[in-house]
């Protein structure tokens, strides 16, 4: 200070002058809400007459959609007034037009949307059915043109997929434990399918099994129509923890590519579960007797049984356990009508007792393709499946066979594709586990 004076006394006037500022930039500027003056505003509303409100309300309309499921037993009549229409023109025209009857002449479950007016008329009729094909559905739409007339198109749109997770506990059944899940046989089926090659659905369920799936469900316009693949699923039988998940693998070594596009499913770890032979010529069924030494129930003598016998009804299809081409289609002796299957290796596989023939001599069947229905023909007591496994002509345990073959390895390249989709699967399958413990809880 002694020797700057002037400069000193100058910083400290500037610091004191920006202080100064800087509160006097952080004081409110805006009065206080207590002190500004309070005014009433008040302004005369004009209401509508009831008379003009009435006039509009009554010009108004409104539709109605409801939605049915047809029934076999139906008639035109029958299903509008299940639905609440009361048209007698939109009846006659059901009953009249060739489209209409085709789609709904004895036709049950299929989906049924109608457009109505507020006084029950019909305004359009829609009906959804799933085919063969499954990536489109069909569907039916009849519209009122003008005064009583109606027309008719049939169009095809395709699905709309939506994936489902849903898990249970095995107290009884397989078929009772979806049930009380909610899932759809034809999941159960499929859960049976891929699982068959290590579990024996008819025997080897306990009491406390648990099943996780993840499914897929085909919609059509909003409306569930079908149920689609089972993308993933896990079984636990007797502490065991089964997993499967559905890939498409188009390089899979060993397989044609028809066969390949298909994809195929395999366990999370990389292993195909797609093996030469299906553990079973049916979907689902009660083995009733074995690869085993029997009583004839006809001929009356213990004799050796050479083949495996499903218990089904009339009508049962049946399929062909792997590739091949059809040697014999005809009645032949005590098998009845009976098909030879042979497939590569030396190996024959019979189906015999059948109550219609589906292929003929020289045809060319894949595996699971349908080739007829059980029945009772030949040599037979009551409907069932007699079926053979023959090695170089030899008989062989049919059971034993579809557990020895190989299964097809997952290609190289698409290891790092399936190792990511693996992952999603894990996560979903524990969801739906949670879920399903969640709903016993």
């Amino acid at each position: 200070m002694r020797l700057h004076p002037k400069r000193v006394t100058g910083s400290l006037a500037v610091l004191l002058l920006g202080t100064g500022v800087t509160a006097f930039g952080v004081a409110p500027l805006a009065p206080d809400a207590a002190d500004l003056p309070v005014r009433q505003v008040l302004e005369a509303v004009q209401t509508v007459p009831t008379e003009t409100q009435g006039e509009i309300l009554g010009d108004f309309r409104f539709k109605l959609f409801r939605t049915e499921s047809t029934r076999s037993a139906d008639t035109a009549e029958s299903l509008l007034r299940r639905l609440n229409i009361n048209d007698a023109a939109g009846a006659a025209f059901l009953r009249s037009d060739a489209q209409a009857r085709l789609a709904l002449a004895g036709r049950a479950g299929r989906n049924v949307t109608v457009e109505a007016t507020d006084n029950n008329q019909l305004l359009k009729l829609t009906v959804r059915w799933g085919t063969e094909d499954e990536t489109r559905f069909t569907r039916l739409v009849i519209e009122r043109a003008e005064g009583n007339t109606f027309t008719s198109r049939l169009e095809t749109a395709p699905y709309t997929r939506s994936t489902q997770l849903a898990g249970g506990t095995i107290r009884t059944s397989l078929f009772a434990a979806t049930d009380d899940a909610g899932v759809p046989d034809a999941v159960a089926l499929q859960i049976a399918e891929i699982f068959s090659g290590d579990i024996d659905f008819h025997r080897a369920l306990r009491k406390g099994d648990r099943f996780s799936v993840v499914y897929e469900t085909l919609e059509a316009d909003g409306e569930a129509i079908r149920t689609g693949r089972v993308l993933s699923a896990e079984f636990v039988n007797g502490g065991k923890a089964l997993q499967a998940m559905w890939f498409d693998d188009p390089a899979a070594a060993g397989l044609s590519s028809a066969v390949a596009s298909k994809g195929g499913y395999y366990t999370l770890d990389g292993q195909s579960l797609r093996r030469a032979y299906l553990a079973s010529p049916m979907e689902f069924s009660r083995v009733s007797s074995g690869f085993k030494m029997r009583f004839h129930p006809i001929l009356q003598t213990w004799r050796a049984h050479l083949g495996v016998d499903y218990a089904a009804p009339t009508g049962t299809a049946v399929r062909a356990v792997g590739d091949g081409v059809v040697e014999f289609a005809g009645v032949q002796g005590g098998f009845g009508n009976v098909v030879f299957v042979r497939h590569r290796n030396n190996h024959t596989t019979v189906y015999a007792h059948l109550s219609r023939i589906g292929v003929q001599k020289g045809q060319a069947v894949s595996q699971g393709q349908n080739l007829g229905a059980v029945g009772a023909t030949g040599w037979a007591t009551g409907p069932h499946l007699h079926f053979e496994f023959r090695v170089n002509g030899q008989h062989q345990d049919p059971m034993t066979i579809a557990k020895l073959n190989e299964t097809v390895p997952l290609s190289a390249a698409a290891q790092p594709l399936f190792r990511q989709l693996a992952g999603q699967s894990r996560q979903q399958l524990l969801a739906a586990a949670n879920m399903a413990q969640t709903r016993t809880e």
